[in-house]
């Protein structure tokens, strides 16, 4: 999924010094996604990386960071794209997602902020939130409730 590859582009741009579009493409493939030089190109196009001089003179990709509105919309957009419902126990919200979509709707709710969430623990497509209160949990609902109806 294009999602899924991007938070990986991420993950590996910040991890490595990554040169060129031909070795983002082979640690991608490294990773498991079967992706073409023409899907590189549009991800990195996607993603707003560009290249930076290293201290050795060489160039790497960086992702620019984005203001915090665009950040705050794309993970809305990932919450939005991956939910399917969600129900609590007690402090700990169960949330269902596509298969897949686990990982990175728990990513844009760990990064929404949200004071009431302690954490979250995803697997393909359900994720465990661990909440503060049962009271906060009702107010976790509400706010996702709000994005994704």
């Amino acid at each position: 999924m294009k999602v899924n590859r991007h938070v990986k582009i991420v993950e590996l741009v910040n991890k490595y010094d990554i040169e060129t579009q031909e070795e983002l493409a082979d640690r991608l493939r490294e990773e498991g996604f079967q992706i073409t030089q023409a899907t590189v190109s549009r991800d990195i196009r996607d993603l707003k990386l560009t290249k930076v001089a290293t201290d050795d003179g060489r160039q790497k990709y960086v992702v620019l960071k984005a203001t915090e509105n665009a950040l705050r919309d794309k993970y809305i957009r990932i919450l939005k794209d991956g939910f399917v419902s969600m129900d609590m126990a007690m402090n700990i919200l169960v949330i269902k997602t596509v298969s897949g979509m686990a990982m990175a709707v728990a990513a844009a709710i760990d990064e929404m902020r949200w004071n009431e969430v302690v954490g979250c623990i995803a697997g393909d497509d359900t994720i465990m939130c661990a909440i503060r209160t049962m009271e906060d949990t009702a107010v976790v609902m509400d706010k996702i409730r709000k994005i994704v109806l």
